[in-house]
Order: C-alpha cells, then structure tokens, then sequence
C-alpha cells in the first residue's frame, strides 16, 4: 500500500484506490496503476514520459498517446479529491503533488502518522492563527467565569492600611479594608461619630477590629477584650456612619441602648425553615449581627443581620441572609428583607489579608413592606428596595473567624463590616 494522502491509498496488488474517509475504493487499469505507482515514488518531482511509459507498458513499445490516455483517465479518477493534482510540465513529463489540504480529512481515519504529518505540514501563519484563536477562546472562558467575577471583585478591595481607634478611651490600631478608589482614609472618619467626652466604657481593656468603607459608608467591628486570635462574642460592637455629620454618640448611652434593643424579638434567629427541601441532615453554619447606625438628630436604627450556610460540598452550597431594620421607639414597623441562593466559596487573598470569599447567585428575595417607616429608617428602607431590584450576583467575604464569632464583609444595606456571633445548628 503507497500513501497518497492520509486517506488515500494506492493498492497495487489490488489495483485500485482504497479511500478511507469515504470506505470505498476506485479501480484501475494495470497501467494507471503502475503509473501512479511511479509518480507517487517521484512525489512532486518530474517524472518523464520516457520512466512512465517504461512503468506502464513494460516490455512494450506503445504510442506516447497511450501515456496522455492514461493521465488523463487518471486525472477523472482523482477529480473527488482536489489535493491531489497530476500536473503536465511541457517538454519534460508529469509531476504529482499533494495539498496539504489533504490533512482536513485527518479525523476521517485512525492513522497517528497522518495526524503527526497534518500538524508538522501546516503553514507557520496557521499554527499562530490556531494558537491565537485558542488563546482568545480560554480568555473569553476566563473573562465570562464566575472565577474571574471573584477576583475582579475581591481586587476592588484594598487591606494595606491600618486606622487608629478609639473605643471607650482605649485606642488600638485595626486592620482597614477600603475601596480602591476612596479618597477619604483618615481616622476621623470613623472617630468622629463618638464623643469625645463621652468615650468611656468601664472594664474596657483592649479591644479587635476592624474598620471598612466604600467610600459612601463608614463602619467599624469590634470585639471587646479580644485578641488576635480569639474573641469571646460578648459585647460586640458593630457601627456603622452613613452620613458625614459627626453622630455625637455618647458610648455608655450607647451600650446601655443597645443592650435594650437586642432583647427585643429577634426576627432573624431561625431563617431557614425546618422542612426546607435538601437541608435534611445537614449542618446550618449561622452567623448573627447587630449592627447600628448613628445619625445626629435621629434615632438610633438597628439592623438585626442574619447569614446561614448549608454545605453540599467541600466549597458550595446554600446561602441564606436575613435583615431586619427597626429604631430605637420601634416607631419602624420591622422592614425585613430576606435572600436564598447558591453560594460557591474561594479561598483568596486582599493583599496579605485572608479571605474566605463567597459568590452568591441569588435565586429568591422576600421584601415584607412595613407598615409605618419613620425618617430614621426611610434611608435604609429605600437602599433595601433597591438591593430587591437589583441584585443577582452578591459576594461576601468573612475575613476573620474563630470558634465563636467571625468578621464579614455584606453588601446589604451598603458595604458594611460586622462582626458576628457563630452557632451550628443540625438539621
């Protein structure tokens, strides 16, 4: 068997054409098959009427118009294949050349020589037109990833700086994270919405935390008498500055306000409901927040947070929030906002700070309308109807835990850090 192309064969026992991607064959002539016999052993180089005479008509003297009969009987023979080409070179004889064209029908046949020939023969021009063309298709894969919105998100965020604090006249610097494009970093933009002569808590030591803007809100997380590595979840203190007029919020005030609100019903201790079909034997990993917002001449608004994760695999599974905002005369009839969804968790990095980011496709939101929404709380209400309308897609970022509290970052009510109370709940 002589290769014509990767497909096409000459048997000359036979004495025909085998043609593997279309599983049939052609026949020939004893002449035509010794003749192309001889052209194929001088592919593309010129053959002489004198050698293709010798090899078809053997021992014979025949006219030279036996030759042109035979090529050009040949020449029909090969007209289903294009890349092969038997061409007349005046004066001098026939030559036979093959296209690499021939190599598109490579797949048609299990030959790894052909496969080895199709990839060595193509033009340089093509190899770099396949690789760019690969290189644009896995950079559109990239760009289109929910991967490459965790990262493009994640880098949005800035955690090279750290902010002196003053919580209850003790200060402590603590890990900022910010928004890329803030202006706005001094430590007053945090400190100033306390009191200076009211900043004093009694049995303050030390403190954790954290501090964060996105350049429209201003919060802090802090855990009393904590360290770097363990906070006890007591006391914990999450505020958050939504408006550049200092609040004036006297600390102790403060604290024994805030002790008074959190004994109220809280709306967001159980939010997954018991027969919540594919939770069953599962494992509810719940975080719980208090978070407080100061306005100078309003009343003080709290918004009780809610995050739960339910675990279907090592780094994805069910993701649960809930908000509840309410003021300090629960003037604001509860406006409660929940979301369900799909969460997928990456291990990543702000900087040098670790982080645990979740990518949340939102697959349900529940809005219950208060019925009464004081002045205090019209802001957050408005920012609640616009998170309803708008968010698909949300990331949160825990960006600390131990055995019995976590720090996140959520976007609901603004970008806003919180440092949060963990419990498991099995289910």
């Amino acid at each position: 068997m002589h290769k014509v192309t990767p497909y096409l064969e000459l048997d000359e026992e036979a004495k025909q054409l085998v043609d593997h991607a279309n599983n049939k064959t052609i026949t020939l002539t004893v002449s035509e098959s010794a003749v192309l016999h001889q052209l194929i052993l001088s592919i593309s180089s010129v053959c002489t009427k004198e050698d293709l005479l010798a090899a078809g008509w053997p021992e014979r003297v025949v006219a030279a118009t036996s030759l042109t009969q035979c090529v050009s009987t040949l020449r029909k023979k090969l007209e289903p294949y294009p890349e092969v080409v038997l061409r007349t070179i005046a004066g001098r004889g026939y030559q036979l050349n093959v296209s690499t064209r021939s190599h598109i029908k490579m797949l048609a046949v299990n030959d790894a020589e052909s496969v080895r020939a199709a990839l060595v023969d193509v033009s340089l021009l093509v190899k770099l037109s396949g690789i760019v063309i690969l290189i644009l298709i896995a950079l559109s894969m990239w760009y289109f990833s929910d991967y490459h919105g965790v990262v493009k998100a994640k880098n949005s965020w800035d955690a090279t700086k750290k902010v002196p604090l003053n919580i209850g006249g003790t200060e402590q610097d603590v890990q900022l994270i910010h928004k890329d494009n803030v202006a706005h970093l001094h430590p007053s933009m945090w400190q100033k919405h306390l009191a200076p002569e009211s900043n004093h808590l009694d049995g303050m030591s030390k403190f954790n935390g954290y501090a964060l803007t996105d350049g429209n809100y201003y919060s802090m997380a802090v855990c009393p008498d904590a360290d770097q590595n363990k906070c006890l979840g007591k006391g914990l203190i999450n505020i958050t500055a939504i408006d550049l007029t200092p609040a004036g919020l006297n600390m102790q005030t403060f604290t024994e306000l805030t002790h008074k609100m959190e004994k109220r019903i809280r709306y967001n201790r159980v939010i997954i409901p018991h027969d919540e079909p594919g939770t069953s034997g599962f494992v509810e990993h719940h975080y719980h927040a208090d978070v407080y917002y100061p306005v100078q001449g309003n009343m003080l608004v709290r918004s009780d947070i809610s995050l739960s994760l339910i675990y279907k695999g090592e780094n994805v599974g069910k993701f649960y929030s809930a908000a509840c905002v309410t003021d300090e005369e629960c003037e604001t009839t509860p406006i409660k906002y929940k979301i369900k969804g799909d969460f997928t968790q990456y291990r990543e990095k702000i900087n040098d700070l670790d982080v645990d980011v979740f990518h949340v496709k939102v697959t349900q939101k529940d809005l219950i309308n208060p019925e009464h929404v004081s002045p205090s709380a019209m802001h957050f209400y408005r920012e609640i109807r616009k998170h309803e309308i708008i968010d698909s897609d949300l990331y949160f970022y825990r960006i600390y835990k131990d055995s019995e509290t976590a720090v996140w970052i959520v976007p609901i009510l603004g970008n806003l850090v919180a440092w949060y109370e963990y419990d498991k709940v099995k289910l």
